[in-house]
């Protein structure tokens, strides 16, 4: 971790209140997508194995939202809520946030019972190992506004777009 993890911060109530009322299967269709983007391809064949039908759910403690999956053998795919899962990881959305930029660590977390990891012990630790394991980019969210994916994956659209006005490029 290079940099101090800001102080801990949770969603106010009337957010989570809202966000929980959102549908849950379009969330895990985006999460797993994300999921499949990222890291699927780079998970070794005995981790495929083991997850293989598993039951997965992350929660976002705070939002009030949760994303069930599994994978299927090939990639993840989205589940529809499940009561009982294999595995459930559980945290506020800024924690998930500080994991995915690589600025807290997963074990000072779980010490600190701001990660709680439910259900199959066993599997926690192959998922947890197999991600610490991986080479992942760190999530830095300006790279995934819409002007930065156009920038990667279609130079020739976003030349044709109007520039941003100065006060919303974040740069002086």
């Amino acid at each position: 971790m290079t940099t101090t993890p800001p102080a801990p911060f949770t969603l106010p109530a009337p957010v989570g209140a809202l966000l929980s009322r959102l549908p849950a299967y379009p969330g895990s269709m985006l999460l797993v997508t994300a999921i499949n983007f990222a890291l699927a391809k780079q998970l070794p064949q005995d981790v495929k194995d083991i997850l293989r039908a598993k039951r997965l759910a992350i929660r976002v403690r705070d939002a009030r939202v949760a994303f069930d999956f599994s994978w299927n053998g090939q990639r993840f795919v989205p589940c529809k809520p499940q009561a009982e899962t294999d595995l459930a990881i559980s945290a506020n959305a800024q924690d998930f946030l500080l994991l995915a930029q690589r600025r807290q660590d997963p074990d000072t977390l779980f010490f600190n019972r701001r990660l709680v990891m439910e259900g199959d012990t066993e599997l926690g630790l192959v998922v947890k190992n197999a991600l610490d394991a991986l080479e992942l980019p760190v999530l830095d969210p300006r790279e995934w506004t819409p002007r930065a994916v156009l920038e990667r994956k279609a130079p020739q659209l976003l030349r044709q777009l109007p520039p941003l006005p100065r006060f919303l490029r974040g740069r002086p």
